[in-house]
């Protein structure tokens, strides 16, 4: 790992560029490609446009997918104003801000946290567990401990605008699966490099308001990412239980391993989600990048979202959509 694109001070610098929506295009998901636009960096969702600026210069500059994926979310991470990941994250039912995220490269390598509470930034921890130990995955405690050994500094991730919302639930106290329309959840970044590596990270603060203790599809690698140097990655948002049940990212590269593309293996494993929990008001959506560069993404309801950027597309797309 080279160290110059693994400073945090680069990362603020980078993302001090900010992104505003209104100098982004606005269109419709298709699979898009190929070759001649690698480098290139696609994720989840508006706040993704963040992502992908600050990654995609790294990756202009020569850095590895996976230091452009690991550094693209950790500014989402450490930005207050995006509820759904990192600091400021909805907490769960008891008040407590608890995150997951994972990251992996496409020759197998990978790390994973889940359940950590109070480091801002957990798809860095993710990124020692992955390059430092013999582990896929540590959680809880001991997920807190190996990233409070390794330098990180504890931060207190609850908010005041998300305490006031936790405070307004607690009046409320019902529970159901959140239809995610509104430009927001986990945010899932993947990315070629100028070598032709593919990797991809994903992060999250998971479902607000959820069990204490749950953990989602985001820090599974299989579930809510999964890459392949052969096929491609594909990552997932939205209700993780679903994304689990299907092991869905991986379904997705599977099937492009299989001749399907990117848009068409999304499509597929949507529809088959649907098919097992017909009627459920859930959101799911997959987005999906082959090894060329083509890219394609599909949600079970219309509101998902994804960002694109290469050297001739700096975008906002729509994603096509079941219902």
């Amino acid at each position: 790992m080279n160290s110059k694109y693994y400073n945090r001070r680069n990362f603020i610098k980078v993302g001090a560029l900010g992104v505003s929506s209104a100098t982004l295009s606005i269109s419709s998901a298709s699979d898009s490609s190929g070759s001649s636009t690698k480098p290139i960096i696609i994720s989840t969702w508006d706040h993704g446009a963040m992502a992908n600026n600050v990654g995609f210069k790294l990756l202009t500059d020569g850095a590895d997918a996976i230091d452009a994926v690991q550094q693209g979310v950790m500014v989402v991470e450490s930005d207050p104003k995006v509820r759904t990941v990192g600091v400021g994250g909805y907490p769960d039912r008891d008040g407590v801000v608890t995150l997951d995220a994972c990251l992996m490269k496409g020759d197998g390598s990978c790390g994973s946290v889940a359940f950590l509470r109070d480091i801002e930034n957990p798809v860095a921890v993710a990124r020692k567990v992955m390059d430092e130990t013999p582990h896929v995955m540590l959680v809880g405690a001991g997920a807190k401990k190996f990233a409070l050994d390794n330098g990180f500094e504890e931060k207190e991730l609850l908010t005041e605008a998300s305490k006031r919302d936790y405070e307004n639930w607690l009046k409320r106290t019902d529970y159901m699966p959140p239809i995610n329309i509104e430009n927001h959840d986990t945010i899932s970044t993947l990315a070629i490099d100028q070598n032709g590596v593919i990797a991809g990270a994903c992060t999250t603060s998971g479902a607000s308001y959820k069990y204490h203790g749950r953990v989602g599809d985001s820090p599974i690698i299989g579930a809510g990412l999964f890459v392949d140097q052969e096929a491609g990655g594909a990552c997932a948002t939205g209700w993780g239980e679903e994304v689990i049940r299907t092991a869905g990212s991986a379904m997705v590269v599977e099937m492009m391993r299989n001749g399907k593309s990117p848009q068409e293996a999304c499509e597929a494993i949507v529809k088959r989600i649907n098919e097992r929990r017909k009627g459920k008001e859930i959101q799911i959506g997959f987005l999906a990048m082959d090894t060329k560069g083509n890219f394609g993404a599909y949600s079970l309801r219309k509101g998902f979202t994804y960002a694109v950027k290469h050297k001739d597309e700096d975008a906002i797309k729509a994603a096509t959509y079941l219902y």
